[in-house]
This record gives C-alpha cells, structure tokens and sequence, in this order.
C-alpha cells in the first residue's frame, strides 16, 4: 500500500549523463525523492547522491538482459495517474503506485551505434531503447501533472523553475513537445536505419523510408519568396556541415526567405576557396568572385565584376571581415555580409548601416558529405552534396596546344565558380577574378553570349568554364569569338573530336575535367 504521507519521486535514467549528478542534487534540495535504473543508478551512488533503484520500488528485478526493467504498472502507474481524478488515485492506492512527478530520460545512442564500423544487425537491434521511449511518451502525455525532460540543456531552466515556483503547465507542454519530438526522431531514425538494409544486412544508399526531423529558427519570416506566400527557416540538426543556422545574426532586419537562399549560396561558394577569396551572390547566382590579394583588393575586383548586378547583393568572405573591407562595402547596398567574423573597426563602419545585416559563421571549413533536398509537387529529391573539388591531376589536355601556367589558374578558378552557377553556366575568368557569367539559360550558346556580353573587352585572353560538355562546336566558336583562349570542360559528348578541332581551328587550349556540375 501506499505511504500516508505521498513520496513525490523523481525518475532518472539516462544515456547522456551530462549534468545529471548536479541535477539530481537540486531536485533533492526541491523534495524529490530520486528512482533510477542501471548505470545512472551506479553513477548517483558514486557521486554520495541517494537514489533507489527502480527494480526496490516496484518489485522486480531488472531481467533479460536489462530489456525489462521500467515496463511496470508502479512505474507507468505514477506517470500516467491523473491528479484530479479520484478512480486513478484510487487505484494508485490500491497497488501501492506512488507519483512520479519528474521524469529525466534521453534515449540509447542508436545513430551513434548504427554510424560505427562494423555495426551488426544485433548490435542495432541491442541499441533500440524500448523503456526509455514509452516514459517518455507516458510523461509528455501526462505533462498537465508530470515534467518531462530529454535534454540536458533543459535542466538549469527546471531547477530554477522548481526554485521560483513557475514550472507551470505552459512550460510543462514546452518540455512535452520536445519530448514527443525527441522519440519521434528517434523512430525515425532506426526506421531509416533499417529500410537501408538488405537482406544481407549489407546497407543502401538511401532507406525505402526516409524520415528527418526540422527545427524552426526562432526568428520568424516576414513572408517567403513573394509578400503574399508565408515563410519560415527550419533548421537540420541532423547535417554535418555548418550553415547559415549556425551563424549569429550581429546587426540588421530581420532576414527574408530570398535573403537565406541567396547567402546560403554566396556561403557555398566561397568557402570552396582556400586563398583569400569575396563572393557576391545576386538572386541566387554568383555575379561577381574573386580570389588572391588582399581583403580589400579582393571585394573591390568582386564587386567590379558585376557592379550593376552586385547592387542590392550578398557579400560573402572566407576571412575575419577588415576595416578597409567594411569601408567599400558601406559604398554599395548590400543585404547581407557573411564572414567567419568581423574586426571592431568593421563593426564600427558597418553599424552606420542599421539595416544591413551581418552574419558570423563559426567555421568557413569546406563543405562536408551530406544529403540535400529538394521538395517538388507529390515528394521529395534527395541526393548527395556536390562536394568535389578538381584537381590538375584529375584533368586530361585534350587540344594540341598545352596550357599556360596562369591559363591553367584561370581555368580551375572559372571552374570552381562555375560550380555554384544555375546552368546552363558559362564562367569567363581572368587573374583570379571573373569577367562575365551566363547562368541558367535553356542553351549552352546564349549563356555564352550573356556571360561575354558581362565581360566585354576584358575577356580578352580569359579562360572560360562550362558546367557541362559542349554538344556541339558552336559554343567553342562562341567562346573563341568572346575573346577566351583556355576552355575547361566536362568532355562526354558524342561530338567530342568535333568540338576539340574547334578548339584547334581557334587556337584555343582546352581541358577535360569527366566530371560535372549540374546546378538546377
């Protein structure tokens, strides 16, 4: 039966044991009375904290394995029991169930386990918690009378909740909603997990079901792409790759949707740079990048490539943002700079741009292996991130004139910022700056002809860049007439020999890269 005098008990078993010993002594402090399971048993008694095991409180001891040990009626009894309702406690009485008013559990690290080398179907399978999901589902459920917590993140806010009396039912369903969304990614990643496998147990590419979880940011979109769509940012706590989410906004308006999609491709771009390098973006397109010299030299070659284009633009940098930098930005309109931080005297001169936003990102590191999605109407695209860089060693010479050392630069410049251009994408270059650029047009010809119209007569001597081969010798002819004299290439054409005895007939040297770029 139970006590006369109700013990208000608070479960904690966790996989995460970060802050769970300081936790536990502060709810002691608030008159809990601590049940725990297994290895945060063992840890709270290392650590002098009184706790009662679970298998003491209801009777069984943990079995098979420690598979079951909190699926019990004296457990899920007093989480689920409804204060206010007489048959439950009632019933609470009649079975000796007392309340638990607090429950601290986070999962069995299955994404971990799965990610291991050599990780078995067994191994999986032993990594899937069961107890752990059903309390705390049963307390979310129940949270008009029971806290849940998942994350340790949480627990200063509790304790100074429990300190201040305002652990009300509003932040209670806050905690809920975490919670239910914490198993909820947890299932969908052993769904995941599974679906990938054969029947070997050999893994696929990609699961037959595909779940992932988004978190909204919490700064709300004032619309989406056009006033009258509604807009919002969801981050994936799941990628790998550092990315706009992860930037601290310093100064300006609230971002726009166009304004995230356009400086997460300037933050593409220019991280893909090893040398000092400014990319400006302009509806989704580079339109000005250069490389090599200082900060200052490098925006004012960027910027110059596309004045018209740049205004209203995304400036991006691979580099801390310098005060010289800061001075000829604050001569443009700009929506948006990002860099991997900014100077004092940067944010000083950019502050007189109250509406100018500036983002940090804590890392400008290459692009790690990742998943991109892609929504269209009834699904979902999924792929690999475009993640390669070229090399000399990867290109094959296929013209009889061989490149110059500085044609051989432009070349794999222009082909690095072709890369991040919508194709159809042409690229002229020069110095490490480009000249022109043809983005996004049906046919390889007109972007050539958009990007030289860019470039004028300073394309003169310029290497040009095609995301893909050329199907035909009229884009080499257009090329030539533009004024280039180096073309890099994907090469795969069924008129290949064609289009290399243009280049030759042009004079021009012209490599093969067998790999492409497609951006849609």
């Amino acid at each position: 039966m139970a006590s006369s005098s109700p013990i208000k008990y608070a479960l904690l078993s966790v996989s995460d044991k970060a802050g769970i010993e300081q936790f536990a002594q502060h709810l002691i402090q608030h008159g809990f009375s601590l049940l725990s399971t297994g290895g945060t048993s063992k840890l709270l008694r290392e650590a002098n904290i009184e706790v009662r095991d679970v298998s003491d409180y209801t009777g069984f001891p943990e079995m098979m394995d420690g598979r079951v040990k909190t699926l019990n009626p004296k457990v899920h009894g007093g989480i689920l029991a409804r204060r206010d309702n007489p048959q439950d406690l009632a019933s609470m009485k009649e079975h000796g169930i007392e309340r638990i008013d607090l429950v601290c559990v986070n999962l069995y690290p299955f994404r971990e386990a799965v990610a291991k080398e050599g990780c078995t179907i067994t191994d999986a399978i032993e990594n899937i918690d069961i107890g752990g999901p059903c309390m705390v589902r049963a307390s979310a459920k129940n949270h008009a009378f029971v806290t849940i917590v998942v994350d340790p993140n949480d627990y200063a806010m509790v304790i100074d909740s429990l300190a201040n009396n305002t652990l009300d039912e509003g932040k209670r369903r806050g905690l809920a909603v975490k919670a239910f969304a914490h198993t909820a990614a947890y299932d969908g990643a052993i769904a995941n997990h599974f679906s990938a496998l054969n029947a070997d147990g050999s893994k696929r590419q990609f699961p037959d079901i595909f779940t992932r979880q988004f978190i909204k940011t919490a700064d709300a979109l004032r619309y989406g792409e056009n006033p009258h769509q509604a807009g919002a940012f969801y981050a994936d706590p799941e990628d790998p790759v550092v990315s706009l989410a992860d930037c601290d906004v310093l100064q300006g308006k609230a971002l726009s949707y166009n304004n995230i999609a356009d400086a997460d491709a300037a933050f593409s771009c220019v991280r893909d740079f090893s040398e000092n390098a400014a990319v400006i973006v302009k509806h989704a397109n580079p339109c000005g990048v250069a490389v090599t010299g200082s900060q200052a030299e490098v925006y004012e070659r960027a910027r110059a490539a596309d004045d018209v284009s740049a205004f209203g633009g995304i400036a991006a940098f691979n580099q801390p943002l310098e005060a010289e930098t800061a001075s000829l930005i604050a001569q443009t309109f700009m929506e948006v700079v990002i860099a991997p931080g900014f100077s004092d005297e940067a944010r000083k001169i950019l502050a007189e741009k109250k509406n100018l936003r500036l983002l940090q990102a804590p890392s400008i590191k290459p692009v790690d292996a990742g998943l991109e999605f892609k929504r269209v109407s009834g699904g979902l695209l999924v792929q690999q991130r475009d993640t390669h860089i070229l090399t000399r060693e990867m290109c094959k010479v296929v013209s009889k004139r061989q490149p110059t050392e500085s044609e051989w630069h432009d070349m794999m410049f222009a082909w690095s910022v072709a890369k991040h251009v919508k194709s159809n994408a042409i690229v002229f270059a020069k110095d490490g700056t480009t000249l022109g650029i043809g983005a996004g047009q049906m046919n390889r010809v007109n972007s050539t002809r958009i990007a030289a119209h860019h470039g004028g007569d300073a394309i003169q001597g310029s290497a040009a860049a095609s995301d893909a081969f050329f199907p035909f010798r009229d884009g080499i002819d257009a090329l030539a007439e533009a004024g280039a004299t180096a073309v890099i290439q994907p090469g795969g054409s069924i008129r290949d020999d064609e289009v290399i005895a243009a280049a030759d007939e042009h004079g021009l040297t012209m490599i093969f890269t067998s790999i492409r770029h497609f951006r849609h």
